[in-house]
């Protein structure tokens, strides 16, 4: 695993120098679509975290920042131990392809919403083999069938850049 910490910034920014950044510069992240396969590598569930917002609880995948001067493999398996404990047991190939590119903009109606800044998110699929348990800021974790994924009820209880993704990995796994 990585040996940058998140709790450990180090040389990282203070909280106004990101907010400065956040509006001069686009931020890489990573979002991880975590699912579950049967022995014959068909999909069984995908894996959505439930936490608080100001708009009240929702469904996300886990992800987040990629640190300065840390790999793209090293913040995948970093946010997946954050946010899916050290029992996911996640399969994290060697050589990873993003499956989706995202971006993340601070003005309503363009692309996906963040009202911070201007990101680009890398969306991945990682097999997880473990039991997940969510993290210090989810309040729960779930896996879910692509049939209950699909029902607009669940996605109303997301966030709308994560039902994106959803349906973007939903194409790309040919879950249709």
């Amino acid at each position: 695993m990585n040996k940058i910490d998140s709790a450990d910034m180090g040389p990282w920014l203070s909280p106004e120098d990101l907010t400065f950044v956040r509006h001069k510069v686009p931020m890489a992240y990573v979002n991880i679509v975590p699912v579950k396969t049967k022995e014959n590598g068909d999909i069984e569930g995908i894996g959505l975290l439930l936490h608080a917002s100001e708009s009240g609880l929702l469904w996300s995948f886990p992800g987040g920042r990629i640190l300065f001067h840390e790999k793209i493999h090293d913040a995948i398996a970093r946010h997946i131990d954050n946010d899916l404990g050290s029992m996911a047991l996640p399969t994290i190939p060697p050589s990873i392809r993003p499956f989706t590119v995202g971006e993340y903009f601070p003005t309503p109606g363009v692309g996906w919403f963040d009202e911070r800044q201007h990101a680009i998110s890398l969306g991945y699929i990682v097999p997880i083999q473990g039991d997940p348990t969510p993290g210090e800021s989810s309040l729960d974790f779930s896996w879910y069938t692509p049939g209950e994924l699909r029902t607009a009820s669940l996605q109303a209880e997301m966030e709308e850049a994560h039902v994106s993704l959803l349906k973007r990995a939903l194409a790309h796994l040919s879950i249709i």
